[in-house]
């Protein structure tokens, strides 16, 4: 037996589909969805040198599928046989699709703002988003990349520089010892010979013979 609290008419399923999908998505630069949050990114200075408002469409998607199904369960639910059940879950579908289609345009499509930044390196890149009022030509602007690329207005503040440490003073260089020249080497011519003086010994005088003694008779 078919659930009779269940609204049949694929219209009704789709948008019903559609609220329990979600809205339209924020292209705000002020709006971060989950996956974006904790993540590090890069950003780079620039300056917004044009821009010019844009249409953004829906992608369909999320209302095809949601809005297909829903259809296909209602057709299926109809007090039918087995295969006019069938046939009536297809066109159902296909119905439900188109609606939930037609629907997720109604509310996803919006307009947003293209911008043109000019790096300090002259490289020009491209983002889009939406805002209420567009960003001037002139403002300086950070450009924030990552899964959700942004453009807001340049909201650093010039803090001053840590005080760099001195530099170790550099050895003293040892002073160079310069060799003094000796003066060259002057010949000394060799002294004089002295002669050498031959002094002969002193005679000794001789000494007189013995006496013999006397002869005792």
């Amino acid at each position: 037996m078919p659930r009779r609290d269940m609204p049949r008419h694929p219209l009704a399923l789709a948008l019903a589909a559609l609220s329990l999908a979600g809205c339209a998505g924020d292209y705000s630069a002020n709006t971060y969805n989950a996956v974006a949050v904790q993540q590090a990114n890069k950003v780079e200075r620039g300056m917004v040198v044009g821009f010019r408002e844009v249409a953004v469409s829906a992608e369909g998607t999320i209302g095809a599928v949601t809005g297909g199904a829903a259809g296909g369960i209602a057709a299926g639910q109809a007090p039918l046989g087995p295969v006019s059940r069938a046939f009536s879950a297809i066109g159902g579908t296909l119905v439900g699709g188109l609606v939930g289609t037609a629907a997720e345009h109604a509310v996803g499509d919006t307009h947003a703002w293209e911008y043109i930044i000019r790096e300090p390196s002259g490289e020009l890149i491209s983002v889009t988003q939406a805002d209420k009022t567009p960003l001037p030509i002139g403002q300086s602007v950070l450009v924030i990349t990552g899964k959700q690329a942004r453009v807001v207005p340049d909201y650093t503040v010039a803090l001053p520089e840590p005080a760099k440490p001195a530099p170790a003073p550099k050895p003293a260089k040892p002073t160079p010892i310069v060799e003094t020249p000796l003066p060259p080497m002057v010949q000394v011519a060799p002294p004089p010979a002295v002669p050498t003086l031959v002094i002969p010994p002193p005679a000794v005088p001789a000494l007189p013979a013995p006496v013999a003694a006397p002869s005792i008779p």
